[in-house]
């Protein structure tokens, strides 16, 4: 996984006197929990810029003095009305602990379902996944090229041996559900007919008996 680096300088006072004239002088105060003991440190607000206003997922090293610590960004204070970052959480990260976070699924292809009409349901954009830090992809791919109106993809057709993903197996992905204006192809509608058809001998061989 990409990083970005963060640069900021330890706070001698973690006071709400010293926070206010942080956040005065464009300055955010962030906490590093996960190591020993935390590590306050402030940084300028534009350091967020690339970590936070993005779709994308990164892990940040942090500067601290001098000091570096690999780290994600675990908790983000905004204020309700300006949207300016108020506070910054962040853990730190070993590269022999294993560690949860979001990842984006990005979707591969083009559905012929979809261009037959179906419309796509995304309600899994992210997913919580845990793996080791070296481990942690970018991304989560999932190929919808073969996927016809009816069709879905769930948790179990997305596992990784480098990771595991912290959702029900049977959960939806991504699918293309029917439309009104969906057109089935003549192959699914043949298959369709015939399973019909299967399903009505079954009935009446029954009703014989």
């Amino acid at each position: 996984m990409k990083s970005i680096t963060i640069k900021g300088s330890q706070r001698e006072s973690v006071g709400k006197a010293s926070t206010k004239a942080l956040r005065n002088a464009g300055k955010v105060p962030c906490v590093l929990y996960g190591g020993e003991k935390p590590v306050h440190f402030e940084t300028e607000e534009i350091s967020f810029k690339e970590l936070v206003y993005t779709p994308n997922v990164y892990t940040a090293m942090i500067e601290v003095d001098g000091t570096k610590y690999h780290a994600i960004l675990q908790d983000i204070q905004f204020h309700p009305v300006s949207d300016k970052i108020l506070h910054v959480d962040f853990y730190q990260l070993f590269d022999d602990k294993m560690v949860t976070m979001e990842i984006p699924v990005r979707l591969v292809g083009t559905s012929p379902g979809v261009i037959n009409g179906g419309s796509l349901s995304f309600p899994m954009r992210k997913l919580s996944v845990r793996a080791l830090p070296a481990d942690l992809p970018d991304f989560i791919n999932a190929d919808i090229s073969k996927l016809k109106i009816g069709n879905k993809i769930v948790v179990t057709d997305l596992e990784d041996e480098h990771f595991s993903i912290l959702h029900p197996e049977n959960t939806v992905v991504v699918q293309v559900r029917t439309a009104r204006s969906a057109v089935m192809p003549e192959d699914e509608e043949d298959e369709e007919e015939g399973e019909e058809g299967a399903e009505e001998g079954a009935e009446a061989a029954a009703s014989e008996e």
